[in-house]
């Protein structure tokens, strides 16, 4: 089970986002898990992830609390991936980020095959998830589903704003965050590279997708559904 099922979207739409975590098990594995966590994350470089992620301290793209308001248009928007892998120091949830199904799969089958003893998870569609496993020549454990909206679901933001702010399953990414970024894409006051930079910074675990996210925004800078 992962705050990751939360995603908005229909299936098709997580198409080029998949997330891979490792867990340990507290009390029966983590105490040696800490090398186990780093070698899972440099494993993960090698398929070119769009985002790294440790549970304690975010991911590769991260707040800073030294810069000045200049920063919004001069910030180098480069992932930090030594700093995710630097600054793990105790055990914890850590995750890897893919827009690329053929990374994903060849990363899971990668780790299938390390055995490191730790709990693996696949947040992706259900058929991406399924790829992977047959990829890896194995069999899926389990599925969960997340059931979705209930209630007055008209109130909800419009679906662009809940597919960018719903990628932090921690509910770190304000839906008026996420609007203002649609409309500064509209306005041509950011880019959406830029936008989605912005917008990754505020997950806390580091599971957001800024290729996901820049799509989203593309779409609403030129909409071609």
């Amino acid at each position: 089970m992962t705050n990751t099922l939360h995603r908005f979207g229909d299936s098709a739409s997580f198409f080029d986002d998949y997330v891979v975590f490792a867990i340990p098990s507290k009390g029966n594995n983590d105490s040696d898990s800490l090398p186990k966590l780093r070698r899972f994350l440099e494993i993960a470089l090698e398929y070119k992830p769009v985002n790294l992620g440790d549970a304690r301290n975010g991911g590769a793209l991260r707040p800073s609390r030294h810069l000045n308001p200049l920063a919004h248009w001069m910030r180098d928007q480069a992932p930090d991936f030594k700093a995710v892998i630097d600054g793990l120091k105790v055990p914890t949830t850590c995750a890897a980020v893919f827009d690329d199904r053929t990374a994903a799969e060849g990363f899971v089958n990668r780790i299938k095959e390390e055995d490191r003893g730790l709990s693996v998870n696949i947040s992706t569609s259900v058929d991406g998830a399924e790829q992977c496993c047959e990829h890896a020549c194995m069999a899926r454990h389990s599925v969960g589903y997340s059931l979705g909206f209930e209630g007055n679901t008209e109130k909800l933001p419009d679906s662009d704003v809940l597919m960018l702010s719903t990628m932090c399953g921690h509910g770190m990414i304000a839906h008026s965050l996420a609007k203002k970024m649609i409309d500064w894409v509209k306005e041509g006051r950011r880019t959406p590279d830029e936008a989605a930079s912005y917008l990754a910074r505020f997950c806390s675990c580091g599971v957001y997708n800024p290729s996901r996210a820049k799509r989203i925004l593309s779409h609403v800078q030129s909409p071609t559904r």
